[in-house]
């Protein structure tokens, strides 16, 4: 009798054990949970107010007349592609360094990073500012339309002021994020949205310069965000740790921020180029301004609700980069999952929305009755792709805080021009599946590139990655101590 007490005492204090673990594993995840959500939710209306500047301008220029609209498109289309993705690509090398750097609460070098960035992204504007200077003469010789080149080539030497604040703008904001100060973002971002409306408004529409005073506004709302920003952290003891004064260190982490911005760089460009080349190769199908306007609607309509993943893929970097430098692996993995479970949860409610309204949801963009019936077609596609692209969002964003940039972007290239465009082709062309397999296939490159980074981040050593990091840290301070004293 005993015994038996004795061994179902034993049995119930195990029992107890295994339900304080079990308690204890449920509030690290609700915890971790509460993190994420407070660092992406603010994220999102921040992307979405960068992402609303370029539309409101192109809606204010609508007003203008068909010249003046496929113009202000042209050079907004053109200088994405080839300037505002460059420098947000090698903008997110800061989510590695800098969310290590501070995880392993190295602030000095956290500000010292800041500034490198600043200097780094503001250097790499020079070269694609002579490209901008040129991009009316380059879109004459590749036949387009010579008033329409002349006009968005006009256009795009007013958008470089904007592109040397975009470049500025972006290290502030993972100045902030990384500290996962998101306040200041959501406010600064919110005064310059408003701003940029009527000021737009005033500079489109009142003053007589049309669509160049669109290029005007836009960079004079990313330097107000610029000077905002600037002033809080000049000025807020939140920002007193990481503050640092401009010094000369500042050059000797050049080489180390170029050598993972470049790689970075490829990750962001290589997927945000495949998609403009899919509307350039809609253009040769049949009866193309239809096909390209289904191409161009399905674009938008992935691109808007891609800023909700990617806030999400912005706080699990974070988090998953600060873990790593402080030399935690366990709370990099529990940030892993929980990102993951998050994005799962908002990829399946937005496909829902999307399905929901799929009778409806084609008049937002188009009145006539073919756009709307074929967009109404694609939507099922559509809900799938939502689910592929939120998963492969977060993804590329815990690979980024790890510092996987270089396979990201080796896995961008095989996964969207070795396997994505190659099928797209097949399937629109050959097949004759037209818009329909264009995106099938862009799909299957979303898919192969999901689970490559997949397999790679679940096979990810993290006690090693967390080495790494505290080694890349302490590594680089003490040569910078040992050059100061030399």
């Amino acid at each position: 009798m005993e015994t038996e007490d004795l061994l179902e005492g034993n049995g119930g204090e195990v029992k107890r054990e295994e339900r304080g673990l079990l308690g204890l594993a449920w509030d690290v995840f609700g915890q971790e949970l509460k993190a994420v959500s407070y660092l992406s939710g603010p994220m999102v209306a921040v992307n979405w107010s960068l992402f609303f500047l370029q539309i409101i301008s192109l809606m204010m220029v609508g007003h203008l007349g068909k010249l003046a609209l496929s113009s202000t498109a042209i050079a907004i289309s053109l200088c994405a592609v080839s300037g505002f993705s460059v420098i947000y690509g090698q903008s997110c090398a800061l989510e590695t360094l800098c969310g290590q750097s501070y995880g392993a609460q190295q602030y000095q070098k956290f500000g010292v990073q800041i500034h490198t960035a600043i200097f780094c992204l503001n250097l790499s504007c020079l070269p694609l500012c002579v490209l901008w200077m040129f991009l009316g003469k380059l879109l004459v010789f590749l036949g387009q339309n010579p008033l329409i080149s002349h006009e968005a080539g006009k256009i795009a030497v007013y958008l470089i002021p904007a592109l040397f604040g975009y470049a500025t703008l972006q290290a502030l904001i993972r100045f902030y994020i990384m500290q996962s100060l998101t306040n200041p973002l959501l406010v600064t971002s919110s005064i310059t949205l408003c701003f940029h409306i009527a000021f737009c408004w005033l500079l489109v529409l009142k003053s007589g310069i049309g669509s160049l005073g669109a290029a005007f506004a836009i960079g004079s709302s990313y330097w107000l965000n610029v000077i905002l920003l600037g002033l809080y952290m000049k000025f807020s003891s939140s920002c007193a740790k990481t503050r640092v004064p401009i010094s000369m260190e500042l050059f000797l982490g050049i080489r180390e921020f170029f050598g993972l911005a470049v790689p970075s760089a490829g990750m962001i460009c290589l997927e945000w180029w495949s998609f403009e080349l899919l509307t350039l190769i809609s253009g040769l199908l049949p009866n193309p301004e239809l096909e390209t306007s289904i191409l161009s609607v399905c674009v938008s309509t992935t691109t808007t609700l891609y800023t909700i993943p990617e806030a999400i893929g912005s706080a699990a970097s974070t988090r998953v980069s600060n873990a790593l430098g402080a030399g935690n692996p366990r709370s990099a993995r529990v940030a892993v999952f929980t990102s993951m479970f998050l994005t799962c949860f908002e990829a399946l409610l937005m496909s829902l929305i999307m399905f929901a309204g799929k009778n409806v949801l084609g008049y937002v963009f188009s009145s006539d009755g073919d756009v709307v019936a074929y967009f109404t077609d694609m939507i099922p596609l559509l809900c799938l792709y939502v689910i592929v692209d939120s998963l492969h969002g977060t993804v590329s964003g815990i690979a980024t805080g790890i510092g996987l940039q270089q396979v990201g972007a080796y896995v961008n290239l095989g996964s969207y021009y070795a396997l994505g465009l190659p099928i797209a082709a097949t399937l629109g062309f050959w097949v004759r599946m037209q818009a329909k397999g264009l995106w099938i296939g862009i799909m299957i490159g979303s898919i192969s590139q999901l689970v490559l980074l997949s397999i790679i981040i679940s096979c990810t050593d993290w006690k090693k990655e967390a080495r790494n990091a505290r080694e890349r840290i302490f590594q680089g301070r003490l040569l910078a101590e040992n050059d100061e004293q030399n």
